[in-house]
């Protein structure tokens, strides 16, 4: 056995080896090692190699599902090995002969199918990267739904688009450059190297001709050297971890990288579209918005969140759709229905690769029962996308109908376990089961027929373990059944002290078919699934476009769902390069103050037009925590919202179509690359600056803050300038330089705007609410007494800030007034008093009020009292 174990492991180097004994997978040598540390499982031994104990540990079959995810976020690759015959096959071989195993599959991140494994609101991408020449290409397929996408994309856009797909696991060529690897590591994939004959472009065209089944690709579209690469490369992939058995597989799509919005990582982190900077997909756009009733609708929403439409046609027929699910009576109706919608797209991949079982059918079963409900409601004048949809859901009737009669309400999960085809759908399994569950009634029911049939009362059918079942009756009558006609059915077998045995025909094939019931019964359903399962894939084309106007469907009435409730309106999108919102919130922390407590979400507005009258960036002043972070993400996602095709969060919106989305807010030290909060924050910029266009939308926030003060403003002028004269950008620039507001006096489209606050008792209050103009002052100090600073700290500073601002007032050296600062340890250790503001009487009135032992003349009384010392 070991020897065998030994032999499998070679050819799999790089994967743990889940090695099948009975009802567990043991790993030996490293992989135990490795596995019972990462599992956290007991390490035991058995036997020994080259004189040392062999480390060993296990999990069972029936809880291998844990594991495998275990491994899998922890950076592993696990081989599974089968057994392919059961011990009593292997015995016939010889005595000694082991168990025939095979690896079926290899388990990586990128081609994860279980229920279990996934998320369902997710993709599971497994993408490859090719560069033949000076052309590049990513493709990316998910093997649970069957999406196979590719896109031309050169090295300097691959960071982006790895961002956009978030896949699990990427394959890159063995010669691949090693910035390649880099960016996939940066982004959280799993880097997996192939030889360079899987990248060979005319193999992958092979390959993919023979996945699909077809002797030419032309049908598909046109698709380049690296294109070629890049498909044929995931599909030699798949055939190896899959091993020979593929998903099925949808047509390639040959995706034009100038159809959707551009937005690179960075960009993608700070506005936390799909994952908050926690990580977690809690407080992003995502979690905010997301209404949808089916698995397939939350990962339509994640795509169209991750890669908004540059196509205005596409945009305003997505905008039509919602449009027209805003009528409440019509989406009710459609939701009802599609609440009870499953996951027909990764029950069929399981199908197709043979993982699945009989929820799988019951899930296309069910699905399919629902398009036809919503097909019904979808006739009459509809628009374009919800007519295409309500198309693809027609026509499944004899697929469902045969789904529906053969199978019970709720299936088992395992073919193995039988109990699955409904009653009267098979004659045969039938009297299967009737013979397993109610033999002695079928006997009964014999021994009737015999007794009526020879007229003797006292025959019997019985039972014991060295004839089986048998007819016995006395030695009186047995000389009847003895002669013809009886004699020529009942046989006789047996001669005891009181009675004689016999036997028929009949009875022996009951008997065996008794003893067999519960075997055969279980061979005609696993018989029947295989029939079954084939019916769907031969239909899966249907199927799939089915799931896909499900989806489509879902997300339609989510979104109009969504602007409905939260009184969101449809933007106006045209090819312009307007940017006008009026009265425009923030969907996340507009919901995150509803939670907590019923806060109202101050509403601004914000305009940015190319030329004439208007500006096209604005340069944002103000304090810290006054909002202006929020405003700026708010207008970007109002952007990126109505290109999606959903209706946005404001009162009124005009949109022209942005071409590129980027956003410099917030950064953190990167310190595994040596790079300083700094160093983080500039190259961002740099990349901004380096591909900004015209119909690109820009959010800046506190450039060059991480520096000395004049250096940190000489980039910020120098990043405003560029913005405005040669990237020619809509912007919004947020500064604390207040210095940088001379510059709308210079820059014909830049303008100022700030949000204001109001100074009381020596306390700042945030309004919350942008108005055109520069801010007065940046009021750090009282923020940071907000912030809990020890109050003689705040003291101090004012100190400081007065001595600072009075000298540069009156001209003095900057230098000399630092020197003549007396030190803090000369202050006072007592701190001085707050400022009280004049309406501490009513707070110290109030302070004496227990509300909840006061009379109602009490009350009134003291409502008097407290307006006469407000006056």
């Amino acid at each position: 056995m070991m020897a065998q174990y030994l032999e499998i492991k070679a050819d799999h180097p790089g994967a743990l080896l889940f090695y099948r004994m009975g009802d567990f997978y043991e790993m030996f040598f490293d992989d135990a090692v490795a596995a019972a540390e990462a599992l956290d499982i007991a390490l035991t031994k058995r036997g020994k190699h080259d004189g040392d104990d062999i480390p060993m540990c296990g999990v069972p079959v029936h809880a291998a599902e844990s594991y495998l995810l275990t491994l899998i976020r922890k950076g592993f690759r696990v081989a599974v090995c089968e057994q392919m015959e059961s011990p009593e096959e292997a015995k016939k071989r010889g005595y000694k002969a082991v168990v025939r195993r095979e690896v079926v599959r290899l388990v990586t991140p990128g081609t994860l199918t279980e229920e279990s494994l996934l998320e369902p609101r997710r993709h599971n991408y497994l993408a490859a990267y090719a560069q033949v020449r000076d052309e590049g290409a990513l493709a990316w397929v998910d093997i649970s739904t069957g999406a196979f996408r590719v896109v031309g994309c050169g090295p300097e856009m691959l960071g982006p688009q790895l961002a956009r797909l978030a896949p699990r696991e990427v394959l890159l060529s063995e010669r691949a450059e090693p910035f390649q690897a880099e960016t996939v590591s940066d982004l959280g994939a799993s880097a997996t190297f192939a030889s360079p004959e899987s990248f060979d472009s005319e193999s992958g065209r092979a390959r993919l001709c023979a996945a699909l089944g077809v002797k030419t690709l032309d049908a598909f579209g046109t698709f380049g050297r690296a294109e070629l690469s890049a498909l044929g490369a995931i599909v030699a992939y798949l055939e190896l971890t899959q091993k020979g058995q593929l998903p099925l597989l949808r047509p390639p799509v040959a995706e034009d990288l100038g159809g959707v919005m551009q937005i690179d990582a960075a960009t993608r982190r700070n506005l936390e579209l799909t994952r908050s900077l926690s990580g977690g997909r809690e407080g992003s756009l995502i979690a905010a918005i997301d209404r949808t009733l089916t698995a397939g609708g939350g990962r339509l929403l994640e795509r169209r969140i991750s890669a908004p439409s540059r196509k205005l046609a596409e945009v305003q027929r997505r905008l039509d759709t919602v449009e027209w699910a805003l009528d409440a009576a019509l989406r009710e109706r459609l939701r009802d229905a599609l609440r009870r919608v499953p996951d027909m797209d990764r029950a069929l991949s399981r199908l197709a690769l043979d993982r699945g079982g009989p929820r799988d059918l019951a899930a296309v079963r069910n699905g399919l029962a629902q398009a036809e409900v919503l097909a019904e409601t979808l006739r009459g004048e509809v628009p374009e996308l919800v007519a295409e949809a309500a198309e693809a859901l027609r026509g499944h009737g004899e697929l469902a109908d045969l789904l529906d009669a053969a199978l019970v309400a709720e299936p088992p999960l395992l073919a193995r376990d039988g109990g699955f085809i409904a009653a009267g759908y098979e004659a045969e399994l039938d009297d299967a089961r009737t013979l397993r569950d109610e033999g002695r009634g079928v006997i009964a029911r014999m021994q009737a027929g015999f007794i009526e049939q020879t007229g003797i009362a006292a025959l019997k059918i019985k039972h014991n373990n060295v004839l089986g079942y048998f007819i016995e009756t006395t030695a009186t009558h047995a000389d009847k059944m003895m002669k013809p006609p009886l004699s020529e059915v009942f046989i006789h077998r047996q001669t005891t002290a009181n009675a004689i045995r016999f036997t028929t025909v009949e009875l022996s094939e009951l008997e065996t078919r008794i003893l067999n019931a519960a075997g055969r019964s279980l061979e005609i359903e696993k018989r029947l699934y295989s029939s079954l399962r084939q019916a769907v894939l031969d239909a899966s084309a249907g199927v799939g476009g089915a799931a896909r106007a499900l989806a489509e469907l879902d997300l339609a009435c989510a979104l109009a769902d969504l602007a409905s409730g939260e009184g969101w309106v449809r933007p106006v999108v045209d090819e312009g390069r307007a940017f006008e919102v009026e009265a425009g919130r923030h969907p996340v922390v507009e919901a995150a103050l509803r939670r907590e407590g019923g806060q109202t979400f101050v509403a601004n507005d914000c305009g940015l037009s190319d030329g004439g009258d208007g500006a096209h960036i604005w340069l944002l002043t103000g304090p810290n925590m006054a909002g202006k972070s929020t405003f700026l993400r708010q207008n970007a996602l109002i952007a990126l919202l109505a290109q999606a095709g959903s209706f946005v969060p404001a009162k009124r919106a005009h949109v022209g179509l942005v071409s590129s989305l980027f956003s410099r807010v917030g950064a953190a030290d990167d310190l595994a690359r040596g790079r300083s909060t700094f160093m983080v924050e500039m190259v961002e910029t740099a990349a901004i600056l380096n591909q900004a266009d015209d119909r690109s939308l820009v959010i800046l926030d506190e450039i060059g803050r991480g520096t000395a003060t004049y250096d940190g403003l000489s980039i910020a002028w120098a990043v405003m300038e560029h913005l405005h004269d040669v990237n020619r950008a809509r912007a919004l620039f947020a500064t604390h330089y207040h210095e940088m507001t001379a510059l709308s006096a210079k820059l014909n489209g830049a303008e100022n705007a700030t949000v204001a606050v109001k100074e009381w008792g020596g306390d700042v209050i945030f309004l919350h609410e942008v108005r055109m103009g520069a801010a007065e002052a940046s009021y750090g100090v009282q923020v940071a007494k907000l912030a809990g600073l020890p109050d003689a700290v705040v003291a101090r500073a004012r100190m400081v800030l007065e001595q600072l601002e009075k000298g540069e007032r009156e001209g003095g050296d900057k230098a000399r007034l630092i020197d003549d600062l007396p030190l803090f340890a000369a202050m006072p250790k007592q701190a001085p008093a707050p400022l009280k503001p004049e309406a501490d009487a009513l707070k110290e009135r109030l302070a004496g009020v227990l509300p909840d032992e006061l009379t109602p003349r009490e009350a009134l009384e003291i409502i008097y009292e407290l307006k006469r010392l407000a006056e």
